[in-house]
């Protein structure tokens, strides 16, 4: 049976859930190679909440990625197959109920490049992923309104952690509306993008929504933000990659970066707050 890496084992998503799935991960794979037919090739690769093994089915090379059942597998299953390989890992087979896809095999992730190359290659994947988006994917406008009317509580809530000036900005810039009905990946860095052969760099773990591109540009920045010595100036290199309006950019930024602030207070985050408090200070 695989050996889960200790690292995947700390990740933050188990402190609070997920113990069962983690304990028979191990067989789960098994199970599933079995009734793929694949045969697994090589160690055990993991991001925040999945693992991935390399695998061959009929002298084919591909990846197993098992993560914990649920909606969030099926609406990734449904978006890899909506944008079906553009800028996206293939999926060839996919088990909801198992918490397993079967997907194109790629090599090295982003991160391992330099960030002014990372920031420019993400840039370039959002306005790769820009096409015209199915109509019941959930709308960007949607997302801001509903959580912005949690915001203000849940700063309230953690204690006031920040000056309420950041706040009342984010409120004041929320993109509530928007006219564009492009298709948008909502969880692009560099991490969950990988050197690809059809494509230079294809991207995994998609969550497929509808409307502004700019919605995770804030990740793009602040995942690697501890390599940015002027952060202004990579925000520019994404814009310019992605051929986004700088001040519906900047605008997105600021919301989506006090959004992910709150939401790592809550559930015990330390670094990523200050990466948060950073970012926000350089383009308020």
């Amino acid at each position: 049976m695989i050996e889960l890496p200790d690292e995947f084992l700390r990740m933050p998503r188990w402190w609070t859930e997920g113990a069962d799935w983690l304990r028979d991960l191990p067989m789960a794979v098994d199970r599933q190679c079995a009734r793929w037919d694949l045969r697994i090739i090589g160690p055990v690769a993991h991001g925040s909440n999945a693992v991935v093994v390399p695998v061959t089915h009929a002298d084919e090379e591909f990846v197993l990625r098992m993560s914990p059942p649920g909606d969030e597998v099926a609406q990734q299953a449904w978006a890899l197959r909506w944008w079906a390989g553009r800028g996206m890992a293939n999926l060839y087979d996919a088990d909801v109920d198992a918490g397993a896809m079967l997907l194109e095999r790629l090599s090295t992730p982003l991160s391992s490049r330099p960030v002014d190359e990372a920031v420019a290659v993400l840039g370039q994947l959002m306005r790769r992923l820009a096409v015209p988006a199915p109509e019941d994917a959930e709308s960007t406008g949607a997302i801001v309104t509903r959580r912005s009317a949690q915001l203000e509580p849940e700063w309230e809530r953690l204690g006031r952690p920040f000056d309420a000036g950041i706040l009342r900005e984010a409120l004041r810039v929320a993109p509530y509306e928007t006219s564009s009905t492009l298709a948008v990946n909502g969880d692009l860095h560099s991490d969950q993008v990988l050197a690809g052969t059809r494509e230079p760099w294809l991207t995994v773990d998609p969550v497929l929504l509808q409307g502004d591109i700019e919605y995770d540009l804030g990740r793009v920045l602040w995942t690697r933000l501890d390599e940015m010595t002027d952060i202004t100036r990579y925000f520019d290199l994404a814009v310019a990659a992605a051929g986004l309006n700088r001040d519906r950019a900047r605008d997105w930024v600021i919301w989506r970066t006090v959004d992910y602030w709150l939401w790592g207070l809550s559930v015990g985050l330390t670094e990523d707050p200050v990466r948060c408090a950073r970012l926000v200070s350089s383009l308020a």
